[in-house]
């Protein structure tokens, strides 16, 4: 049985020794730092270097870990794990062993978001498929826990070690934001086209003139109308269209892109002189007359998808976009998944996914985004609001 700080020594060293091969196996100083570094990690440490050299020394002792010496210019003691060779880890089994060692208890979502720089798991029920066979071994390393009230989904801990009480009651508090897909994206997609298709007239009418009350999100959409400065702009999940309309009024040359066929007619009828077309905004394409976009705004259009999702439709939103253009992506803001069963006297099944801040701005980071601002506000009364509002700006590289 491996003790917490076992945990976290052989955790960073299975991880570092795939995100950064070049630099692996890791001196005593790149250990503690890997083992300290507040991304990644819950709990966070703060190790001083003699409890990483001590504890790697017990490993060492226990033949969980190799001690060599590395001959570049003057030689250097590293450290290499060999937990992996022990237990006869598979790629896929690795990567979550490693990703449960660094973070503790996670639903199977989670585990597929957090995995994916370690191994590619094809979806949802690649994980599940891969935590069943750890858990059918004769002895097995990892264990379902129960779900508790306020759980999306069940998470999963490993069996290499104690994992307290207070880290099992902690995963409650997660939010498994891939529950949306537990079905598949497809019929996720379905089910938010067909919604918005039977609230699409009412829809319009309740939101047509609700820019007038929000004065921070017209500043916004001002900066990006001067930004632009006359370049093509493209709202993507325009809904009815009263975004992309308060841009043209403005002088913008805007677009407007929506999954839903009944939500563009809407706009179309209600901007009869505005470009409203059909399409998914993963397959964002160019501007017909331009290289590129100069703005791309997601307006409350991301809200559906799983975090998984994410990286892949930032990457696709940002590739027709010009040097320097903008992304501007509207959220809500929060820790849950939100159920909606009815939406304007319809009965719908729709799912809101909150986001964290931090975990946004780290994937328009890793988008290779540049300029990154976000900006959070409270929910207004006066529009019966009842979550946080996350704005995020950020631009390609010139």
């Amino acid at each position: 049985m491996l003790d917490v700080d076992e945990q976290r020594v052989l955790g960073s060293l299975l991880e570092k020794q795939l995100t950064v091969p070049a630099s692996y196996p890791l001196t005593a100083n790149a250990l503690r730092t890997a083992c300290n570094q507040t991304s990644n990690r819950d709990p966070v440490v703060d190790y001083d270097q003699g409890t990483v050299e001590r504890v790697a020394r017990g490993l060492r002792d226990r033949e969980l870990l190799r001690i060599v010496w590395v001959d570049t210019g003057r030689r250097t003691l590293k450290y290499h794990q060999i937990l992996d060779e022990k237990l006869g880890l598979e790629d896929d089994e690795r990567a979550l062993i490693t990703v449960l060692l660094l973070r503790g208890a996670q639903a199977p979502g989670e585990l597929r978001t957090r995995t994916e720089r370690l191994h590619r798991f094809e979806d949802r029920a690649d994980v599940e498929a891969c935590l069943q066979r750890m858990a059918a071994r004769p002895e097995p390393l990892v264990r379902e826990l129960e779900r508790r009230a306020g759980q999306h989904d069940r998470r999963w801990i490993h069996l290499l070690g104690p994992v307290s009480e207070a880290e099992a009651a902690a995963a409650v508090e997660s939010v498994d934001r891939d529950a949306v897909i537990a079905d598949g994206g497809a019929a996720r997609d379905e089910r938010v086209r067909s919604a918005y298709d039977a609230v699409a007239t009412a829809y319009a009418d309740e939101l047509l003139d609700e820019l007038d009350g929000l004065p921070f999100e017209r500043w916004l959409l001002d900066r990006v109308i001067a930004d632009a400065d006359g370049r093509p702009i493209v709202e993507v999940g325009a809904g009815p269209g009263h975004v992309t309309a308060y841009l043209a009024d403005r002088d913008a040359d805007a677009t407007g892109l929506d999954l839903s066929p009944e939500m563009v007619a809407e706009a179309r009828r209600r901007f009869p002189r505005l470009s409203f077309e059909v399409g998914d905004l993963r397959r964002l394409g160019r501007p017909p007359a331009s290289s590129g976009w100069a703005a791309v705004l997601a307006w409350y259009s991301l809200i559906h998808l799983a975090v998984s999702e994410l990286p892949e439709t930032i990457a696709a939103l940002t590739r027709p976009l010009d040097p320097g253009g903008l992304l501007v992506i509207a959220l809500h803001a929060g820790d849950e998944v939100l159920h909606v069963g009815e939406f304007f006297g319809h009965e719908v099944s729709l799912d809101y996914v909150l986001h964290n801040p931090a975990q946004l701005v780290q994937l328009l980071e890793a988008a290779g985004l540049t300029d990154i601002e976000w900006y959070l506000r409270g929910p207004l009364a006066s529009h019966a609001e009842t979550t946080n509002r996350l704005y995020l700006v950020a631009r390609t590289p010139a």
